[in-house]
């Protein structure tokens, strides 16, 4: 979620008796890549669009715009996830050692504050598919590979991608008989976890992709125009070559979509649960769940992500408060549940774009004035306070 500041090893403070090293103008003063907390807020602000913006079903700009948000702002979520991991965990040089264990106890500290977050959020009863306990599980499942160098992380990713969604679409029945049955384990919390990895909203085991595909992308050198470049041409082919892919299959195959009921399947949001026909495998849509989908999402949020490097670059001041809601996005993100409480259990609200505009300037600003007298969001402050027990490991 929210990114720390990392230790100047973009860079490290030099080792006595050697020179430092000159800064570079394009490398933030603060220690935070910028273009990273745009991101963010885009994150943020895109999850606003799908809870309580218009009916993608309505067309024109709006629904357009809703459409665009929909899954695939979680996806970006995730991803920027995964860089925040490789950032703890020391972005360019892996920590080893004591400061590497405290690390990764930094990492399981975030994990649990995000799985008792998200659960605590859930069980209010609110209509959001709360992510937060998937992102826990998620921080703790990349904990083992968090040393890995980029390449060997973007190959787990692409395996994970190809394997996942079958496997997924394998076990689904079988969890699903397990977690209704009712036995001990289940009771005892085992339908929970079976949730978290195999059968939720968001299980790791078909998004668990995305935030690996952010752990290389956290290991690159971000400050390049020259790597936002290659990000962004990766991400437009990754995303041509799902959304085609589907598209092309479909059409080669068009029982398959009539099996689905769903004539936008091959990009579109649409409703459905992926274990009911073999034909979701096809989708490369949001919440498909399937291996085109989750390259049509990587590549989406890769474009996002090497757009919003270079803009902040250009239009830095402009992004002012923007930035602060993207260096907050943890409390950006739970804020917005809280309001939708009092709305109850029922479906989420579709409201006209006004009301989607005024969520979005009602986090902002106040985001926009926190961050002239703080450094940190409220949310993030406590959740960094937690991290500082790592400083006892040894």
């Amino acid at each position: 979620m929210t990114q720390q500041a990392p230790s100047t090893k973009h860079g490290a403070a030099p080792a006595a008796g050697q020179d430092a090293p000159a800064v570079r103008r394009d490398v933030p003063a603060t220690g935070r890549f910028l273009g990273l907390d745009l991101a963010r807020c885009l994150a943020v602000f895109g999850m606003y669009v799908a809870h309580v913006g218009p009916d993608p079903a309505e067309g024109g700009p709006s629904g357009v715009l809703a459409e665009l948000t929909h899954g695939r702002s979680m996806a970006l979520f995730a991803l920027l996830g995964g860089v925040t991991l490789v950032i703890i965990g020391g972005r360019t040089t892996p920590k080893t050692g004591r400061s590497g264990r405290q690390a990764a106890a930094k990492v399981v500290i975030r994990a649990v504050i995000l799985l008792v977050l998200g659960t605590a959020l859930t069980r209010t009863g609110t209509p959001v598919d709360v992510v937060l306990a998937y992102y826990g599980v998620f921080f703790l499942l990349a904990l083992p590979l968090i040393r890995l160098r980029a390449r060997t992380l973007a190959l787990i990713a692409i395996v994970w991608a190809l394997v996942g969604p079958q496997l997924s679409y394998l076990l689904r029945d079988i969890l699903d008989d397990f977690t209704s049955g009712g036995g001990p384990l289940v009771h005892m919390g085992g339908g929970k976890l079976v949730d978290l990895l195999f059968t939720g909203n968001y299980p790791a085991l078909t998004y668990m992709p995305f935030l690996l595909a952010g752990m290389a992308l956290g290991r690159l050198d971000l400050a390049s125009k020259a790597v936002h470049a290659r990000v962004a041409a990766l991400g437009g082919a990754l995303a041509a070559l799902a959304y085609g892919g589907s598209w092309l299959a479909f059409h080669l195959f068009p029982g398959r979509m009539d099996a689905l009921e769903a004539p936008s399947a091959w990009w579109s949001d649409v409703d459905g649960d992926p274990s009911d026909e073999a034909a979701w495998l096809l989708t490369a849509a949001p919440h498909g769940e399937a291996t085109l989908s989750i390259f049509a999402g990587t590549g989406t949020s890769l474009l996002v992500v090497a757009a919003s490097l270079a803009a902040v670059d250009r239009l830095r001041r402009l992004a002012v408060p923007l930035l602060a809601v993207g260096s907050m996005s943890l409390t950006a993100y739970v804020a917005h549940i809280v309001v939708l409480l009092p709305l109850g259990t029922d479906d989420l609200p579709v409201w006209p774009p006004h009301i989607m505009l005024g969520f979005m300037l009602a986090v902002t600003v106040p985001a926009f004035l926190w961050s002239r007298c703080f450094r940190r969001g409220p949310l993030e402050y406590l959740v960094n306070t937690a991290t500082k027990a790592s400083r006892y490991v040894r």
